[in-house]
This record gives C-alpha cells, sequence and structure tokens, in this order.
C-alpha cells in the first residue's frame, strides 16, 4: 500500500530551529493536510487562563442562574491555544464517539473535529465525547507552505495516538511525539543543516 504524501491524521513536531515563536517546542495534530494548504491544531499549549466552565459562561452556555454541576474533571478542564489562525474561534478534538452528520469532520478512524456549540453543550450534559480537546484558533498553511518548512527542516512527524491528542499532561507531550519516532530530545540541535 502506497503511502500518502499527506498528513492528515498525523502529528507534527516542531523543531528546535523553528523560527517562529507561536510554535515552539508545538505538538500540532493535521486535521486537514492537501495540496490546497494545511490546517491543525495545537495540543500541548494552554490558552491563557481558561477553563472549560469559563468558557461555558462567555458563550452563554450555561447561565449562572442555571449552572450545571459539571463531573470535576471536565469543569477544570483547560481550553488549550489551537493556533494562530482565528484565536477567537473554537474547535473540539474529540474521538470518533461523537458524530454531528451535518457538523462533524471525521479526520480519521478515530478521531474527528467539530467547531459547533452543540457539541460543548453536548459535553456540559454529559452526552459528548469519551475523550475531548478544546481549542481557540488553530494553525493554517496556504498551498505547498507546509511542505516547505518541512523540506527545510521545520518539523517532523509522527503518528498520533490518544495520549499524544488528549492526554493531561500537556508538557510532557513534545518529547513523547519525539520518542515516538527514535528521536533523544536532548540529542536535537538548536541548528540546520542537511547532510
Amino acid at each position: 500500500m502506497k503511502q500518502s504524501p499527506f498528513l492528515d491524521g498525523q502529528m507534527l513536531i516542531a523543531m528546535p530551529t523553528m523560527g517562529d515563536p507561536r510554535f515552539e517546542r508545538s505538538l500540532i495534530f493535521m486535521c486537514a493536510h492537501s495540496e490546497n494548504g494545511a490546517m491543525g491544531i495545537i495540543v500541548n499549549k494552554r490558552a491563557p487562563m481558561l477553563s472549560f466552565a469559563e468558557l461555558l459562561e462567555r458563550l452563554d452556555i450555561t447561565r449562572n442562574e442555571e449552572h450545571i454541576k459539571l463531573p470535576g474533571a471536565i469543569e477544570s478542564m483547560p481550553v488549550q491555544f489551537g493556533g494562530p489562525v482565528e484565536p477567537g474561534r473554537g474547535f473540539v478534538l474529540h474521538t470518533a464517539d461523537y458524530y454531528s452528520s451535518e457538523t462533524t469532520l471525521p479526520i480519521d478512524e478515530g478521531v474527528a473535529l467539530t467547531a459547533t456549540l452543540d457539541i460543548l453543550r453536548a459535553i456540559a450534559q454529559g452526552t459528548g465525547p469519551r475523550r475531548v480537546l478544546l481549542a481557540l484558533g488553530y494553525a493554517g498553511w496556504g498551498p505547498g507552505q507546509l511542505d516547505d518548512e518541512i523540506q527545510r527542516n521545520g518539523w517532523l512527524h509522527c503518528p498520533a495516538d490518544e495520549e499524544l491528542l488528549f492526554g493531561g499532561d500537556l508538557e510532557s507531550k513534545y518529547a513523547a511525539a519525539l520518542r515516538k519516532i527514535g528521536v533523544d530530545p536532548s540529542m536535537l540541535s538548536a541548528h540546520s543543516g542537511h547532510a
């Protein structure tokens, strides 16, 4: 079976030579990648001081007088920085056990992306997906841009798994992704070059 040249469903790992501070030590789940461009969600950076419960209140999904008692793990779930493009727009990466035919984009057999308020309501009511990652913004590339950055040693990539995507220890995800492809993070140089 021929491997696709596109990285849908894969993780991008920023190299230490990454010149853009917004992507320094970033791990990005690739939601779409084609000749038309690419889109992904950073999975290892927290949005400044915002929990799921606070996001629901900001969006008027739960008003103070009708406060839904969320389970502790959900109430304190952090909202993450998904990337610099449209930072006010929310995205939910989630396991494929939640699906809305009109609003859910299946990425692979185990992961989907939904960007509507309905999924936030479902999560708040306990009828949402088994595992979720809430993010504001996304990372985007124009046609050929990501491929060029990979050629210039800006990114590595590895297969995605649930722990890299949805695990709560954001600090360890970057090193875990590197180890997954046999790279010792301490051995990476901040200088790029070609052999």
